[in-house]
């Protein structure tokens, strides 16, 4: 009898590029979970452990993660968009060319990424880019 695969493990079985719709990662232990470039759309990782995780490249669009553990992440060239990010930790994560921004809805304010009560201490915000980011931290150096 063979064990289902973890959640970190489907996701590190994904081809570069993959698409990964609606899938509910909440709560779930994705520390350390290494990923190729995939495209999020519409998941959840609300209070999920992605601690020292490499999402470099990813797109999360419509994407929760609230309140998500992202301490010592590697986010590097991520894109962010509409994604729910209140309370996140994202503590010592490398953001470096990474994109927080919007998806056009048609009815503003929808679709903005919230990051209101995040934690960036430590963060590397090198190159980050922040368009429609309600709450984006004052003094990061992005674009608000």
């Amino acid at each position: 009898m063979t064990t289902a695969p973890t959640a970190r493990q489907r996701l590190a079985a994904l081809h570069r590029y993959a698409a990964v719709h609606r899938e509910d990662f909440a709560l779930q232990n994705l520390a350390s979970a290494r990923t190729s470039q995939l495209r999020f759309s519409g998941c959840s990782f609300r209070g999920a452990d992605l601690r020292h995780a490499d999402l470099d490249g990813c797109s999360f669009t419509f994407c929760d993660f609230t309140g998500a553990d992202l301490r010592g992440a590697s986010l590097r060239e991520v894109r962010l968009a509409g994604c729910d990010l209140r309370g996140a930790d994202l503590r010592d994560t490398d953001l470096t060319d990474a994109t927080f921004g919007s998806v056009n809805t048609g009815a503003p304010p929808h679709g903005l990424t919230n990051v209101v009560g995040a934690r960036f201490e430590g963060a590397s915000l090198r190159n980050v880019r922040a368009e429609d980011v309600t709450g984006w931290p004052a003094g990061h150096g992005a674009n608000e």
